[in-house]
């Protein structure tokens, strides 16, 4: 049993100091960062033009103050200046860099405003849509004016309607609940996906490279084949845990301190004020799971293969089993109560990520959750001795790999 443990700290140490690793963190720490303070970073590098200047030509006299009035609510970084000269000098200005854009202002044969915006690049939609929405609705004001209605009838129009939805089903998440979640279970659904197809894919790197090396044949000597897969499995999963602990304490304090530049934008719906406890529970559960479910198999496949250029070729149907299943979970973070996805989340290689879906969506039956996971853990079980005979003559098997026949010779170099 030394053996085990020697195997299983050798791979996680030999792993923490190699210079990928390292890289790796450090990069994935960097993006972090950089992701938690994007409204910082994009306000510095716009804080040499506060503010956009937009040159504006009425010519009807009448609609650049409204328009003031009614951009004023709809976006502060926006300067608007009225234009006496013509319109050819205000583009050769525009050209200039005198004004980042020009905005001629006039009626239409209705008496409604409408608009033409020239800049020398319309790809910027921070300027061009604030400035559409500020149009449509003075137009709106102008057209309910027309036909008389007052300033509480034109209220009442643009009052949002009241659509309230309540669940009925005992324990059912509210709509609040429901939208927090549905951030956090996809960022943690992406967490599962990229860890399991970056270990997996190291531990069949690890043994492949021990093969092709011919290390192999001196520690079947001396350490069991069986020890050593489960020992390359578990110190690549401590590898993993020490990787994403770095990642989720960096992640938690980055967002913890910038918090107050996270309330608004794609961040509200991420769920970072409410995080169930019960969900993160069952997120370290289900990504244990489906590691140590790929892992095993990754090990097997990997055990198979003579060259390390062969690995990706022999893990490609196991990775596009992760793939499709992360496919199926962002399908079901629309609609997770779909009968295509109750199905599939008792699946034993879609269960990690479906399942786990189901779990911080829905209020579902405690033995449902049992279920999922019994089948996980019964699959890594027989997914286990199975992989133990398999890697046991796999790892003695030289020469061209030619797929999955070799897993038959594998179980026959066993026997013998």
């Amino acid at each position: 049993m030394n053996k085990f443990w020697i195997i299983l700290f050798h791979t996680y140490l030999n792993k923490l100091k190699s210079k990928s690793f390292i890289i790796t963190t450090a990069i994935t720490v960097l993006l972090i960062i950089g992701v938690s303070h994007l409204q910082n970073i994009i306000k510095f590098f716009d804080r040499e033009g506060s503010s956009t200047q937009i040159a504006v030509i009425d010519e009807t006299n009448e609609l650049y103050h409204p328009l003031l009035d009614h951009l004023e609510f709809v976006e502060d970084d926006l300067a608007l200046t009225l234009y006496e000269n013509s319109m050819e000098d205000l583009e050769e200005e525009v050209k200039s860099g005198e004004f980042d854009g020009a905005l001629i202002l006039s009626y239409n044969a209705s008496g409604l405003p409408e608009a033409v915006y020239k800049a020398n690049s319309i790809t910027n939609t921070d300027t061009t849509f604030p400035l559409q929405n500020a149009i449509q609705q003075l137009k709106v004001t102008i057209a309910t004016s027309q036909i008389g209605l007052t300033d509480t009838e034109i209220g009442q129009l643009y009052e949002p309607v009241t659509f309230d939805m309540i669940a009925l089903e005992e324990n059912a998440k509210t709509e609040e609940e429901l939208n927090s979640a549905r951030g956090l279970v996809y960022i943690i659904l992406f967490m599962i996906y990229i860890a399991v197809i970056m270990y997996a894919n190291m531990i069949a790197m690890e043994v492949a490279t021990e093969k092709s090396s011919r290390v192999m044949e001196i520690l079947i000597s001396s350490v069991s084949p069986i020890y050593q897969m489960f020992g390359k499995i578990l110190g690549i999963a401590l590898l993993s845990m020490t990787q994403f602990t770095i990642l989720i304490l960096v992640g938690y304090q980055s967002i913890k301190s910038n918090l107050s530049n996270m309330e608004n934008g794609m961040f509200q719906y991420l769920g970072f004020e409410h995080l169930p406890v019960s969900t993160i529970v069952y997120a370290i559960i289900f990504f244990l799971l489906g590691y140590f479910l790929f892992a095993t198999l990754a090990a097997v496949l990997g055990s198979l293969v003579s060259r390390i250029e062969d690995v990706q070729q022999m893990i490609t149907p196991m990775t596009l089993l992760i793939v499709l299943a992360f496919m199926i979970a962002m399908f079901g973070l629309s609609n997770p109560d779909n009968s295509f996805i109750t199905v599939t989340s008792f699946i034993p290689f879609f269960a990690p990520m479906i399942m786990f879906l189901r779990v911080g969506m829905l209020s579902i039956p405690g033995w449902e959750i049992a279920l999922g996971i019994g089948i996980l853990v019964g699959t890594i079980i027989l997914l286990a001795l199975f992989g133990a005979r398999v890697y046991k003559g796999g790892v003695l098997l030289y020469g061209k790999s030619s797929s999955f026949k070799d897993i038959k010779q594998a179980i026959n170099v066993t026997k013998k």
